[in-house]
């Protein structure tokens, strides 16, 4: 295979990346809970770092019922994808800077961070959606975590991810059903 079917492979048995895309929807929503509570910020950026830990058996629960390859071992641009998401921890460590130096805006860093990770997944997958809100998320994130509390982004979050999810079951039907992934993307 060459590179741009290794890509559309990729897209096709990952299904874009749906099953992370999912489960962060559901984290979303616990760390909105959570933010939507009297607890101390600190505690709540604590419950916020504890419940991005489930992500991938969360997202591998979902890969089984939506029916996701979740290894695609045959394919070796999944380790490329992988390495995406464990570049992604490093930046946390912003997070960890931010969380008893700046609490209040922690959520806020954490949403420009994921915002951020998004943009490699945009050529992996062949898609214009991840490549959008990979600037939008942290310039959304940004603007709402300077000028309201941390729920409001958590909920911000929550629906933007559910309008990802939306238009990435529309991104792989399109994939379905013509067999390939756009090439322009």
């Amino acid at each position: 295979m060459n590179l741009q079917e290794l890509r559309t492979d990729c897209a096709n048995k990952q299904k874009k990346g749906l099953h992370f895309i999912l489960a962060s929807v559901v984290i979303w929503c616990a760390v909105l809970a959570v933010h939507l509570t009297s607890l101390p910020i600190e505690t709540k950026n604590f419950l916020t770092f504890c419940f991005t830990a489930p992500l991938v058996p969360l997202a591998y629960l979902i890969s089984r019922f939506i029916k996701v390859d979740f290894q695609n071992k045959s394919n070796p641009l999944n380790n490329l994808g992988v390495l995406f998401s464990v570049n992604q921890i490093l930046y946390l460590l912003i997070a960890m800077w931010v969380y008893p130096t700046v609490p209040e805006k922690m959520l806020m860093v954490i949403a420009m961070i994921f915002g951020a990770h998004l943009m490699p997944y945009s050529w992996l997958y062949l898609s214009k959606s991840y490549f959008v809100l990979s600037i939008v998320i942290p310039v959304m994130a940004l603007a709402v975590g300077c000028n309201y509390p941390p729920h409001v982004l958590a909920l911000i979050m929550v629906i933007v991810e559910i309008l990802f999810s939306i238009v990435l079951i529309f991104e792989n039907r399109k994939i379905k059903k013509t067999g390939q992934a756009p090439d322009n993307a």
